[in-house]
């Protein structure tokens, strides 16, 4: 079933350099109706001031997805990934057993993004870090699988 909630409705955190709205219970915002959907758990709607961002923390079993839908944001990992995905694409990051990182908008204007958390079907998997582009021209608007191919790991 399809919810419309305003997004106005939306659990809310904002400070001075992050303003982020939750559709899903997440920190410090309980919402017992709306404890995600299926293995969906996060689905956050934030905005990353320039020279911000998420200080090295940790994730374990959770497949995280961000899409930049303006700006960019900058990741570095302890397994030595870096790399700077910017609006219009993808980056995924699958903590398994373990990661940390950190997040930033490097740029000179706001970031806007969509973090997404999915439960994993399999727990325990090697930690990893991907981006990548969304698809343009002929194959945009349309659901089409997304190869490794058209991944890279930075």
């Amino acid at each position: 079933m399809i919810e419309v909630r305003p997004f106005e409705t939306l659990g809310r955190f904002d400070n001075d350099w992050l303003s982020a709205r939750y559709h899903f219970s997440f920190s410090d915002y309980r919402d017992p109706q709306r404890m995600g959907f299926g293995p969906l758990r996060v689905w956050n709607d934030d905005r990353v001031r320039p020279g911000q961002g998420f200080a090295p923390h940790g994730h374990r079993d959770m497949e995280i997805i961000t899409y930049i839908r303006k700006g960019a944001i900058t990741h570095e990992d302890h397994l030595g990934n870096r790399g700077r995905t910017e609006a219009g694409d993808v980056q995924v990051m699958s903590a398994g057993t373990g990661i940390t990182h950190a997040e930033y908008n490097v740029e000179e204007s706001d970031t806007e993004l969509f973090q997404i958390w999915v439960e994993p079907a399999v727990l325990g998997v090697r930690p990893r870090w991907a981006t990548g582009g969304f698809p343009r021209g002929e194959r945009a608007g349309r659901l089409v699988d997304l190869p490794p191919s058209e991944w890279s790991k930075s």
